[in-house]
């Protein structure tokens, strides 16, 4: 596994970087993909995000070259990426899920990409669903409606023959995986850790677009996600930070009536028709957790605008 630099490549370094916590085994097989990776020059970031329940040595143990960080503390998705930024020495930076498995070429196409156009600011692959073959997850996203707080992922669920091959623009980037330009994240700060967890990258996305960067799909590069591993599906964690999440991507990046729009929208229709389908089918717990993330927006106001740089 080359993560280290590699002085006879011409290629610029890229630091990996992926956030392990309670999923050593994953990781592992997260790992062992990364072995064929054919991009020369790299190295590798795994944040241990004080996994309670879980042996994060093994990984060092197992892949001696990887820089294995343990936190003391669980610091969520963006603050476990940031810890390792700090340590990383790459041009470009890949924040990538360690429940996923990287195609050997994977790398190639976006850094290209990324050297040959110092316009565009950050750029996601490709993402197939990794236990449903040649399957769809992403394909590029559309906008984020800045009243609904919403956009959908273009692709989802089709079989891929081809027709997203191409690289484009795209309405935001895809957390599981995204490669940076270091000097991108020097100007514009690192991912907020305000959000813990879901929307993180979206926010990110937003401040990099302001910053008057692109943000760019390469279909030329694969990566299979094995989706809903970390967290369960509808479960109240999952679904007290998501839409906590979505609250604050409003309250961080509209302005004057776009912003009172959208909390009316969230407060007024969207988030009460959540729970009361919740309701329906007799989950109070998780119109509880809605409501949950209505009161954290509420009440928690002054450090909505940190930007950890």
């Amino acid at each position: 596994m080359a993560t280290t630099n590699n002085v006879h490549s011409n290629l610029p370094l890229v630091s990996i970087i992926t956030v392990n916590y309670n999923q050593s085994g994953v990781t592992l097989e997260f790992l062992a993909s990364l072995q064929a990776c054919t991009y020369p020059n790299y190295e590798i970031f795994v944040v241990d995000n004080a996994s309670p329940n879980d042996t994060p040595d093994i990984i060092k143990e197992s892949y001696p070259a990887v820089n294995l960080i343990k936190t003391s503390v669980n610091l969520g998705f963006a603050g476990g990426n940031n810890v390792a930024v700090e340590q990383a020495k790459g041009k470009y930076l890949l924040f990538i899920n360690n429940d996923t498995e990287v195609e050997p070429s994977f790398l190639e196409p976006m850094v290209a990409l990324l050297e040959s156009n110092p316009e565009i600011g950050m750029v996601s692959p490709k993402i197939h669903y990794f236990h449903t073959p040649n399957t769809f997850q992403y394909a590029g996203f559309s906008p984020i409606h800045p009243i609904s707080v919403r956009n959908y992922a273009i692709g989802f669920g089709e079989q891929d023959v081809g027709q997203y091959n191409h690289t484009v623009p795209t309405g935001s980037i895809f957390g599981a995986a995204m490669l940076i330009p270091k000097k991108v994240i020097d100007e514009v700060g690192m991912m907020s850790e305000v959000f813990f967890l879901y929307y993180e990258e979206h926010d990110w996305a937003a401040r990099i677009e302001k910053a008057g960067y692109k943000i760019y799909f390469d279909g030329r590069s694969l990566v299979k996600h094995k989706e809903s591993i970390s967290t369960v599906k509808n479960s109240p964690f999952q679904l007290f930070y998501l839409n906590r999440g979505r609250i604050l991507y409003a309250r961080r990046n509209n302005k004057g009536i776009v912003k009172l729009l959208s909390i009316l929208f969230l407060y007024g229709i969207s988030m009460p028709k959540i729970m009361f389908q919740f309701l329906l089918k007799n989950r109070p717990d998780l119109a509880g957790a809605v409501l949950k993330s209505m009161w954290w927006n509420v009440t928690h106001r002054s450090e909505i605008n940190n930007n950890k740089k």
